[in-house]
């Protein structure tokens, strides 16, 4: 049965409603970035771009790297836009357009965010790097799909006990990253851990202004979590999502992360720049 126009909606071009994209407009590996300025700073290093196209924060850039077609595509920020991003996205591959129907032969992307984050852990120290080996999703975007068969229950478990999780909030879902995506971006110089995904910066990260939050010493009980091995290294608004819609849709997805600022330490990076154009070169040189 065709997906109805309410559902699949299509800009008058025959491009999809956010991204503003044809299915031609993109490669099989895509680069996510959150702000739209840093597009450029991936593409700069490109042998060609041969597309370009932007609609609200979702910017898009295609073209060739040492020969394979890459597309870098801004997301905005939070779990919100990544579930705009990555259902457009697999619309692109896996859905006809004429026809409004799924495809029988299903295509897989490789998904690559580049990302900054602050560490929670004292030993991840501002300007390193970071592999998001698991995703914590702890604002509740992804119970809006069937998410079981993608879940881990034994340290989503461990997680609630630990903390002390509040029922009145959604429940934490752990995904973990692309296995054969982490073994192509592994390396000795760059950390891996458990990535918390938040639905917001402030109070949902632990931070105070002026308003009082549910849990202050949540971010305490995440430093300390450990799960055979498996700590809470880092906090952002992205990874949990990507890894979660990346895993239902059939896609192979993981996160790298400039580390800015350490939360423990209280600190930031004095030249963030840096660290996220090395973290640039270290993906694509793995690409």
């Amino acid at each position: 049965m065709p997906i109805k126009a309410s559902e699949l909606i299509l800009n008058p071009d025959g491009s999809i409603y956010h991204l503003n994209l044809k299915p031609e407009n993109i490669g099989d590996i895509i680069i996510f970035v959150g702000d739209q300025d840093r597009v450029e700073k991936v593409t700069k290093h490109f042998d060609a771009i041969d597309f370009e196209a932007q609609k609200r924060e979702f910017k898009t850039q295609t073209g060739t790297y040492n020969g394979k077609r890459i597309s870098v595509i801004s997301t905005g920020i939070g779990p919100d836009n990544i579930d705009i991003v990555l259902n457009e996205l697999d619309a692109l591959v896996n859905i006809d357009f004429t026809t409004r129907t799924v495809k029988d032969n299903l295509k897989s992307l490789d998904i690559i965010r580049i990302g900054t984050s602050g560490s929670l852990q004292k030993d991840i120290p501002v300007d390193s790097m970071l592999m998001s080996s698991h995703s914590l999703d702890i604002n509740g975007m992804l119970h809006s799909y069937k998410v079981d068969t993608i879940t881990n229950p034994d340290i989503e478990d461990a997680f609630i006990k630990h903390t002390n999780w509040s029922e009145s909030k959604a429940k934490p879902i752990v995904i973990k990253g692309s296995d054969v995506l982490e073994k192509r971006f592994d390396s000795p110089i760059i950390h891996k851990g458990l990535t918390a995904t938040a639905g917001g910066f402030y109070g949902p990260q632990g931070r105070i202004l002026r308003l009082e939050i549910q849990d202050s010493e949540l971010n305490n009980k995440m430093d300390s979590f450990n799960f055979n091995g498996i700590r809470i290294t880092n906090l952002e608004m992205e990874t949990a999502a990507i890894y979660g819609l990346s895993k239902l849709l059939g896609h192979h997805a993981i996160s790298l992360n400039a580390i800015i600022a350490n939360r423990a330490r209280g600190t930031f990076s004095e030249n963030p720049n840096k660290i996220v154009e090395d973290l640039i070169i270290y993906a694509l040189n793995r690409i």
